[in-house]
């Protein structure tokens, strides 16, 4: 596998070359996974996806598996627990966002709207070809404009164009990575 051409983000780490490799834009429709990554692409504002990659697990204990149920129900303490865990990005606000995000989450789910059929909605169900070199697309501005009104936070178009992307939603592996021909049934 080393061998092959990838995506020139995914560097000669491999922690980014095993993401790039094995989710970087896969189709995800689980809507927690969908809600997780979001969540984190949130925390990755002003970073680099390398340190959340490397937080993901601890990211994952600290925010109870990233379960909306949970998670829409932390309080204050849960709030300081986390402010004081080395292990996450410690940013107040970043959590609160996520912990708001979930209760998000939650109202969409009791409303009867389901999240993962919510965020596909905007491409008919279907993994839509991008740009690599875009940071945003007029497409990532209503999406991030829909989520704004609905209470989301931290979902500029650049934070919600990188979401698309990880979780191909957009399709950019460049033209001669191994995973653009491996994709190619996915993309329209």
């Amino acid at each position: 596998m080393n061998g092959r051409h990838r995506c020139s983000w995914a560097g000669s780490n491999p922690l980014m070359r095993h993401y790039h490799d094995t989710e970087w834009g896969v189709p995800e429709h689980d809507p927690r996974m969908l809600w997780e990554t979001l969540m984190l692409e949130g925390f990755q504002a002003g970073l680099s996806w390398e340190i959340i990659l490397r937080k993901r697990e601890t990211f994952r204990a600290a925010f109870a598996g990233f379960d909306p149920a949970r998670v829409a129900r932390f309080e204050e303490q849960d709030i300081e627990r986390l402010m004081g865990d080395p292990g996450i990005v410690r940013a107040r606000a970043k959590i609160e966002a996520t912990i708001s995000g979930a209760q998000i989450f939650n109202a969409m789910q009791d409303s009867g709207e389901d999240f993962a059929a919510y965020c596909w909605s905007f491409t008919d169900g279907q993994p839509i070809t991008g740009n690599v070199h875009d940071t945003q697309t007029p497409l990532s501005a209503a999406i991030s404009k829909d989520m704004k009104k609905r209470g989301f936070k931290f979902v500029g178009p650049t934070i919600v164009y990188a979401w698309m992307q990880a979780v191909g939603i957009t399709n950019d592996h460049v033209s001669d990575c191994y995973r653009c021909r491996e994709t190619a049934p996915h993309r329209r």
